[in-house]
C-alpha cells in the first residue's frame, strides 16, 4: 500500500483537496489558524473567500503532483526554500490535522513546522523576497504557490 503525501500549499480542484487551515490576523501578520479536523474544499466551502482566491484565505493539501509540480525535483524545493529562508514563528509544533502526510514534514521536519503558519498559498501582497523563495529556481511547469 503507498502512503499518500500531501502538498500543505496546494492550489484547489483535486477531488481530494481539503481545508486544514484559514488564514486569520492582520494583513502584516498573517498566520494559519490551524482547524481542529481537516474539511472537504468543496466549492461552496471555497466560495467563502468572497474577493479574494480561495489560496489567499485557505490552507489547503492535497495529494502531491510530484513531478508535475514545478517544486519538485525528487524532493519539494519549496520547502527547502521556506526552511533555508523563512525564519521560524512559533516554538512549537502547531497543531496541524496533515503532519503525518506533509511533505514539508516528511523532508524537512519540525523546521517546516515552525515556520509553515506564515506562509500563504497565494499571497497578493508578496514582497519580492516572498516571491523570491515562491518561485527561485522552478523552471518546470505546474501547479504551485505564488507567494511563500
Amino acid at each position: 500500500m503507498t502512503t499518500r503525501i500531501d502538498c500543505p500549499s496546494a492550489q484547489p480542484g483535486s477531488r481530494t483537496s481539503r481545508v486544514f487551515g484559514v488564514m486569520t490576523g492582520p494583513v502584516s501578520r498573517r498566520r494559519v489558524g490551524y482547524l481542529t479536523s481537516t474539511v472537504e474544499a468543496t466549492p461552496d466551502l471555497l466560495a467563502k473567500s468572497g474577493d479574494a482566491k480561495p489560496t489567499q484565505v485557505f490552507r489547503i493539501a492535497a495529494p502531491c503532483a510530484k513531478s508535475a509540480c514545478r517544486h519538485f525535483n525528487g524532493t519539494c524545493s519549496l520547502a527547502q526554500r521556506v526552511v533555508d529562508f523563512l525564519p521560524p514563528v512559533v516554538s512549537a509544533l502547531p497543531p496541524c490535522q496533515i503532519r503525518s502526510t506533509c511533505r514539508w514534514y516528511l523532508e524537512q521536519g519540525a523546521e517546516a513546522c515552525l515556520r509553515c503558519p506564515q506562509v500563504t498559498t497565494d499571497k497578493a501582497d508578496a514582497t519580492e523576497e516572498e516571491i523570491r523563495i515562491a518561485d527561485a529556481g522552478d523552471n518546470q511547469p505546474g501547479p504551485g504557490p505564488s507567494g511563500a
